[in-house]
């Protein structure tokens, strides 16, 4: 087992946790003038102390939204926002919502999937998004680049950047987009379509991290298969099950999250290559572990895993910025079914060092992304399907 602190299970540790049996390990880190445990902290404790623990300030950014799935910024205080079964782009600033674009006539939308994940780089004005489409009467998820004007309110010149995604019934749509720092890449988190033999074939774009230039939608120099003919050259890492969520820490290292079946959600390290164990064949046998190690080859265990039961794990970003006190340098995890945020600590090998549950962050639905601000405050969606909203956290 690669990492010695792995949570395998959060229900187990809780349970421990409760009944005193790590022993040094407190069950809650008091929150500094909450009145009551505000906190709760799993693993080793830090050594700064719960006095550097930040209480948390909430305010709601925009309301009236449905399936809000993602939050990115835009320039001169704006936020963009996608809504899924809408298909509807929005602009927010002050407050005030303002339609970007009506995409229904383009996304296919059905069940999980529909207008998803966004990306945006505020100095080319340029916007991508991963959804579902619906070309020749076949469906499928794709990833799809527009150009945005000078104000922010339209889109122009629409370019498919990588089509092929599988889709099913929309179980299993995926589809988290992340621009990374270092270079012209695009990763693209998919699901596996509930198709069981998606995550290992490499030749399915379904159950993969890929990697792709952000402009043309050529594969990246540097992917692990970038020379074949195949789809597999866009391939980054492979054996997902559903990937939601895809951060880039300060180191460069790239991190996914992804929902499991009935246990074991995770937070994965990527590494250019890596098989992450999902394999549920024959059909779609959901009983096989998350990252089945009696797999041919090397299978990269998970940094982090949910254990029974799942909190369906979705969106993720690296919290950054002294303000943030214990809490900089984690990596902050929104949770649908479990409504809440985890603060993951992961060392520089990558070994998992602590988990922090605030409270305060508990009491606000079905949480989808989390996504970074400039200033270092956290913009969270909900995703509840019906009155919807942007959320902007705060160290106090």
């Amino acid at each position: 087992m690669r990492h010695s602190l792995r949570t395998t299970s959060v229900s187990l540790s809780l349970a421990a946790l409760a009944c005193g049996l790590l022993a040094g390990l407190p069950p809650s880190v008091a929150d500094p003038g909450a009145g009551t445990a505000d906190v709760r902290t799993e693993a080793r404790p830090d050594p700064r102390g719960a006095s550097a623990v930040p209480r948390l300030r909430v305010r709601t950014v925009v309301r009236g939204l449905e399936h809000a799935w993602d939050v990115q910024q835009a320039p001169g205080g704006r936020l963009v926002v996608s809504e899924r079964d809408r298909a509807r782009l929005s602009v927010v600033r002050k407050g005030k919502r303002r339609t970007l674009a009506d995409l229904s006539r383009r996304v296919w939308v059905s069940g999980e999937t529909g207008l998803m994940s966004i990306a945006v780089d505020p100095a080319r004005r340029t916007l991508w998004a991963c959804h579902g489409a619906s070309p020749r009467r076949s469906n499928e998820v794709r990833v799809t680049r527009w150009k945005v004007d000078r104000r922010w309110r339209s889109l122009s010149r629409p370019r498919v950047v990588l089509g092929g995604l599988p889709a099913t019934s929309g179980r299993h749509g995926g589809c988290r987009l992340l621009l990374d720092r270092g270079s012209a890449a695009l990763y693209v988190g998919t699901g596996d379509a509930a198709v069981g033999a998606n995550p290992r074939d490499l030749d399915s774009l379904g159950g993969k991290v890929l990697r792709v230039h952000r402009r043309t939608g050529a594969a990246m120099p540097g992917n692990p298969f970038a020379d074949a003919g195949s789809a597999r050259r866009f391939v980054w890492t492979y054996g997902h099950r559903n990937v939601q969520g895809l951060a880039q820490r300060a180191d460069g290292s790239v991190w996914s999250v992804e929902h499991g079946s009935f246990r074991d959600d995770e937070v994965n390290r990527l590494v250019a290559g890596g098989d992450y164990g999902w394999n549920p064949v024959p059909g779609y046998d959901e009983s096989v572990p998350m990252t089945d190690q009696s797999l041919p080859g090397e299978q990269q265990e998970a940094a982090w895993s949910s254990g029974s039961p799942t909190l369906a794990t979705s969106g993720a970003a690296w919290v950054s910025g002294p303000q943030w006190g214990r809490l900089d340098g984690t990596l902050a995890v929104a949770a649908l079914k479990a409504s809440e945020v985890l603060f993951l600590r992961f060392d520089a090998n990558g070994e998992l060092r602590s988990v922090t549950r605030p409270r305060r962050l508990a009491r606000l639905g079905r949480l989808r992304s989390v996504t970074s601000a400039r200033d270092g405050d956290l913009l969270l969606t909900t995703d509840n399907g019906g009155r919807d909203r942007v959320l902007r956290v705060s160290p106090r």
